[in-house]
């Protein structure tokens, strides 16, 4: 791991061999990603050249301050190269079950929402229909609108504007990236409260001290969980 770090460090310092190197070494875990994607219409070898793209993005945003693998940040990347390009396709499709739930989900919280005179929160919906907070709030989010990150959004003076270039590229902006797909990889084996805290913080996107009002504790006990949970979480990985 201290090899591959150094090479990460040498190729952000612009050395094209140890970058090139870094890729030729990689080659199995884009291949190993692919393998996931077969059968939805493309060829194989199109899918590996989308996904060393996701491979390259991550050797270049790789922050190697990151207390996990380089592999563990990189999965994602590639992945979600190859799941925008089949989604810009038409091919990736939400599964029956969540587009269910998110129908039922919807009718619940207009239902629950007159009732309480406000909108329900996430555990108040989830108890109404029976479901775990995680599973619904995985099929809310299958309902939203997706933008592509190169969809123009402004238009003058020859130049385009897209919302990629409204994203800032920061250490922390990249950090909290990472959390979040270390969150949706994991957060199936938690415990129930400690699921019920990360849903709240990187599904709602709710502050501390709004998680801390929910659960009844305070906003410090609420960082030091998220801190103790999240780094349980990345050991484990």
């Amino acid at each position: 791991m201290d090899e591959m770090m150094e090479l990460i460090r040498s190729a952000h310092a612009g050395d094209k061999e140890a970058r090139n190197r870094l890729v030729a070494e990689n080659m199995g875990l884009v291949w190993s990603v692919v393998r996931r994607f077969l059968g939805r219409g493309h060829e194989p070898e199109d899918l590996f050249q989308i996904g060393s793209i996701g491979l390259i993005k991550a050797i270049d945003k790789f922050d190697t301050s990151f207390e996990v693998r380089f592999s563990t940040y990189a999965v994602p990347m590639i992945t979600g190269e190859i799941k925008r390009f089949l989604r810009d396709d038409g091919m990736i499709k939400v599964s029956r079950s969540l587009k269910e739930l998110a129908a039922r989900a919807k009718a619940e919280r207009e239902k629950l929402g007159g009732l309480l005179g406000r909108d329900p929160t996430l555990e108040e919906l989830a108890k109404a229909l029976g479901e775990e907070p995680s599973e619904l709030a995985a099929a809310m989010e299958s309902g939203a609108e997706v933008e592509s990150l190169y969809k123009t959004i402004y238009r003058g003076d020859g130049n385009d504007i897209c919302l990629i270039d409204r994203l800032e590229d920061t250490k922390k902006e990249d950090e909290a990236v990472l959390n979040k797909m270390v969150v949706s990889r994991l957060i199936r084996e938690l415990p129930p409260q400690d699921a019920r805290l990360i849903v709240m913080r990187y599904y709602m996107d709710k502050t501390q001290s709004q998680v801390a009002k929910e659960l009844g504790i305070s906003q410090v006990q609420v960082s030091r969980l998220e801190k103790k949970i999240l780094k349980a979480m990345r050991r484990r990985l």
